[in-house]
């Protein structure tokens, strides 16, 4: 058997890096205030800070840019867009934004507000802040194997049916807008939700009458998942499970840079009418008109062909197979990692990794800024720093894992590159000891992760 993975594609375009000495990047991540966010990508040599809007579109996808329609209303590149959305979720409201956290926004401002709860599997942080902004309240029901990044487990990015179930109770289901269900649950690890939790989760849902939605971000990667691992998806396509999937939805948000390979663009997609209705009415007050949503027709042309091209198996086979080929290399060298490999991303337990540095001296943060300096690999912290909050005295309280993700941006990086990455975490793990753990100077008061600045502990 050939072991060796080959990219499903090949390379027509290329762009140059740039190396930096290890000199360099100390006194960059000094100036960055330790926070890789604010550093010149310029000066990063493997970016795996996210996998949104980082892709490298098709060829195909570059011809149709070529014929976007720029129509103000009506434009045919909509149309285009809006088909396939429909043939993928089968809703017929198709909304278009500019990406998944202005639709996040949109429905949450028409269905939030105080003394309501969004129930999910794992928010992640945009569609935590919306629902928050609001006024509202977020809850995350992780199925207990999802909480153990060491124990393998096929689906750790279901949600706790039972837990849903006790907290429709405690609350009561009308001051519940919708659950959300993450597919595949990134916060988690990247991880996948099978179909069985899905239904589950359905059926509770329809029995209190509570909107059910999908976080689409990554579907056709969850779908890929559910084929290799459910039992009676191996002979469907990936598009007829994700017909399936959609189906038991009553809406689904979407940000098309991720599993469409756009750089922009997102959509909103209801059956309801009447909702669709109210967010429409928002859309053109904040996005544009409902035909083009904030995007220009040669995103729209963009966005509908890459959703058709993320539906190939060849591709997704690769992609798959690329992280597990991380995950496993780094494994094998003792690197403790979120097991198994996730969809988009590759994991690091930071907990377990930097185990001397305490939550409170964000370790996850502290890793990050080691990766960088070490090797100029920019990656971000999901933990403590992205999802801790403060009680009432101003003490930390944790979050329930101290993450960095690697997230692999879709077609861009070559084997070569993933072998150097792995290279460069089992090196910084042999040095973990000479890690520390850092502390806030100045923070914003909601998504702080983004612009935080820190400095090392003394």
């Amino acid at each position: 058997m050939i072991k060796t993975i080959i990219e499903p594609f090949r390379i027509k375009s290329v762009e140059p890096i740039y190396f930096t000495t290890t000199e360099q990047r100390i006194e960059l991540l000094k100036q960055a205030s330790y926070n890789p966010f604010l550093i010149n990508s310029e000066h990063v040599l493997i970016d795996l800070l996210t996998d949104s809007g980082t892709s490298a579109m098709s060829s195909r996808q570059w011809a149709g840019i070529m014929q976007g329609d720029e129509s103000y209303a009506g434009s045919p590149s909509f149309y285009r867009f809006e088909k396939a959305v429909r043939d993928i979720t089968g809703m017929p409201i198709v909304i278009p934004t500019h990406q998944g956290r202005a639709s996040e926004k949109i429905l949450f401002s028409i269905t939030g507000g105080k003394g309501k709860y969004f129930i999910s599997n794992t928010l992640f942080d945009t569609t935590r802040a919306n629902i928050e902004f609001s006024g509202a309240e977020g809850i995350d029901l992780l199925c207990e194997e999802g909480k153990h990044p060491s124990i393998p487990a096929a689906f750790k990015g279901n949600m706790d049916v039972d837990a849903l179930k006790q907290t429709i109770e405690r609350v009561g289901a009308a001051n519940i807008p919708m659950v959300i269900m993450t597919v595949t649950n990134n916060s988690g690890g990247g991880q996948p939700v099978s179909m069985q939790n899905i239904k589950e989760a359905k059926a509770i849902c329809a029995a209190h009458n509570i909107p059910f939605f999908i976080d689409a971000c990554r579907f056709a990667e969850n779908c890929y998942f559910i084929k290799l691992r459910e039992e009676g998806y191996a002979n469907k396509s990936i598009k007829e499970i994700a017909n399936e999937l959609f189906s038991y939805a009553d809406g689904c948000t979407m940000s098309a840079k991720k599993d469409a390979f756009a750089n922009i663009g997102g959509f909103l997609a209801l059956k309801d009418e009447a909702l669709a209705m109210q967010c429409r009415n928002l859309l053109i007050i904040t996005e544009g008109f409902p035909t083009y949503g904030g995007l220009a027709g040669r995103d729209l042309e963009a966005i509908a062909i890459g959703l058709n091209e993320v539906l190939e198996e060849p591709y997704l086979q690769y992609r798959i197979r690329s992280i597990e080929y991380l995950t496993n290399k780094l494994i094998d060298a003792g690197v403790p990692v979120m097991q198994p490999g996730g969809g988009h991303a590759v994991y690091l337990d930071a907990k377990a990794f930097l185990p001397h540095i305490p939550p409170q001296q964000y370790p996850g943060q502290a890793l990050v800024c080691a990766l960088y300096t070490e090797a100029g690999i920019r990656s971000v912290e999901i933990g403590s720093l992205m999802f801790g909050k403060y009680d009432e005295t101003n003490n930390l309280i944790p979050a329930q894992m101290e993450l960095v993700r690697l997230a692999i941006p879709r077609r861009v990086y070559t084997q070569s590159h993933i072998d150097y990455v792995a290279e460069v975490i089992i090196e910084v793990f042999a040095k973990r000891n000479n890690i520390k753990g850092l502390v806030i100077t100045e923070e914003a008061p909601m998504l702080r992760h983004f612009t935080a600045k820190l400095k090392p502990v003394e």
